[in-house]
């Protein structure tokens, strides 16, 4: 009896785990014109993408110069700022993402130490 329930656990656990691993990302970046750090926020998001989320995800790109209106909806107050929001649970990650590690951990693709 232990021993299906074991096999039964282990079924189930591979089976999250494939549907982690196929699940499609929403991602929203948020950022204050072209400065360096806004530039640098999303060369290093497409990077993380490309690595690690390749034809899985859905990257929007927002200038909150030219839509301040939509930093308070999301509750923005700083910028660069991404948003994860598909797969839940929603998950910010501020700055210019440079620390890799620290994203993926914010989206989920890392389990924390």
């Amino acid at each position: 009896m232990a021993a299906e329930q074991a096999s039964e656990t282990t079924r189930r656990f591979e089976h999250l785990l494939a549907d982690a691993d196929a699940a499609n990302y929403v991602l929203r970046l948020y950022v204050t014109g072209m400065t360096p750090r806004s530039q640098q926020a999303v060369a290093n998001i497409k990077e993380i993408c490309e690595q690690h989320l390749k034809h899985r995800h859905s990257l929007e790109i927002v200038d909150l110069f030219q839509n301040p209106h939509l930093a308070e909806g999301e509750q923005i107050i700083a910028a660069p700022t991404l948003i994860k929001q598909l797969p839940l649970p929603l998950r910010r990650v501020v700055g210019d993402l440079s620390d890799q590690e620290r994203v993926l951990v914010g989206l989920d693709l890392r389990p924390k130490e």
